[in-house]
């Protein structure tokens, strides 16, 4: 056997929380002004919330909003006051005490990033990656994607059943590849390990909880043709009753789940997160537009795996540099050297040029919002922007050459 595994939190993480809290603020400020400049990190420790960082906006954040914004992210998440759970048990979130620490951003970052010629240069430096394969249809591996499936299956319940489980839960699929071979090309065997654990109300039993989620996991939709549960080792609250959870009794600091953001361990990830900042920061654009290309030359057939590595300078437009490595699997005719110029020639992958293409300085609820990317993973959910095969022609026609 060859074994690969992928772990998944739900919002209810209490690093979640703080990845969601920043973003949330992050949507307000670029929501009223869209030239918002925003690094603010958020550290959730018992009934502690503390947001430090760096804002230079135009809208006007009182203590008293951040304070809302706060609660109302909170609430959205499933920490609502929920009856069934104890102060001493779950957070909520009338007991928050919030601290707000943001200074204004540095004018020396700035003079950079705001260019007299109207570019944007880039608000950092650092390296992204994006990776795609065939394992999927959304073109994300196997085991992070089937981990999501089960998160959002027993968080959803957890929302809609809070008088038996809580919203702090964690996933965990182990893929069978068969052999070194099968993971190379992208061919997964079967579902090896599922782990979950979920939270229950203190009246429930252990054995009526892992009944419970066992049933959601049955239900919870993954492909027949992987998973047999006579055939699937599963380990649901693995050390017994769980009732105690939330930052209560976990704490939580924003940019701790990269793995769980981006590709589950299937590639590298950039030196830096990306919930707490804005577009102009590449940490964050820069994913996305890695994500993009990556996912294009897997669609468009070209290769069954990419990873798109870009690389930038801080106040500099251009990126430093741009990398396509398709682990031997590009069709003849091509090689990872002309697909990297392909793509350095055909994409300006500037700051302004990413911001144009996926409307990152926009967000809205009919577009997206970045608390709501922050919840599910920067990556993968295809209704993200940055995620649409727009320029599948293009990719296409390299097969001519």
């Amino acid at each position: 056997m060859y074994l690969f595994t992928s772990e998944v939190v739900s919002p209810g993480h209490p690093d979640k929380c703080a990845d969601i809290i920043a973003d949330s603020i992050v949507d307000r400020l670029i929501i009223g002004d869209p030239k918002s400049r925003v690094a603010s990190e958020v550290f959730v420790a018992g009934k502690h919330i503390v947001i430090g960082g760096e804002v230079t906006s135009k809208t006007r954040v009182t203590t008293e909003e951040y304070k809302k914004i706060v609660h109302d992210a909170l609430v959205n998440i499933g920490y609502d006051g929920n009856p069934y759970f104890t102060k001493e048990e779950c957070l909520h979130p009338e007991d928050v005490e919030l601290q707000v620490l943001l200074n204004a951003q540095s004018p020396d970052i700035n003079q950079g990033v705001d260019q007299e010629d109207g570019e944007t240069g880039a608000g950092d430096q650092g390296i992204m990656f994006g990776y795609a394969d065939i394992e999927t249809q959304n073109f994300m591996p196997s085991a992070i994607t089937y981990a999501r499936v089960l998160m959002e299956k027993v968080y959803n319940f957890a929302k809609e059943n809070p008088s038996k489980l809580g919203v702090d839960i964690k996933t965990q699929v182990t893929m069978d590849y068969g052999k070194k071979e099968n993971f190379e090309k992208c061919q997964p065997q079967k579902i090896h390990t599922i782990v979950v654990s979920a939270p229950c109300v203190n009246t429930m039993d252990i054995v009526t909880v892992r009944k419970l989620i066992g049933e959601l996991i049955d239900d919870a939709g993954l492909p027949s043709e992987l998973y047999n549960k006579n055939d699937c080792i599963i380990h649901i609250n693995p050390t017994g009753k769980y009732v105690s959870h939330s930052s209560l009794h976990d704490s939580g600091l924003t940019g701790r789940k990269l793995i769980v953001d981006s590709f589950g361990g299937y590639a590298p990830i950039g030196g830096g997160a990306q919930s707490s900042k804005d577009y102009t920061k590449v940490d964050r654009s820069g994913l996305y537009a890695a994500r993009y290309i990556a996912k294009h030359i897997v669609a468009a057939g070209l290769a069954k795996k990419a990873l798109v590595q870009i690389s930038y300078a801080i106040g500099v437009a251009r990126p430093t540099s741009v990398a396509v490595d398709t682990y031997g699997t590009v069709i003849n005719g091509l090689d990872d050297d002309k697909l990297s110029t392909f793509v350095q020639e055909s994409f300006p992958l500037t700051p302004n040029w990413i911001t144009r293409k996926f409307n990152l300085d926009h967000p809205s609820k009919e577009t997206f919002l970045y608390a709501d990317v922050a919840a599910r993973g920067q990556v993968g959910q295809s209704d993200y922007p940055w995620e649409k095969l727009d320029e599948l022609e293009k990719f296409e026609a390299l097969k001519q050459l």
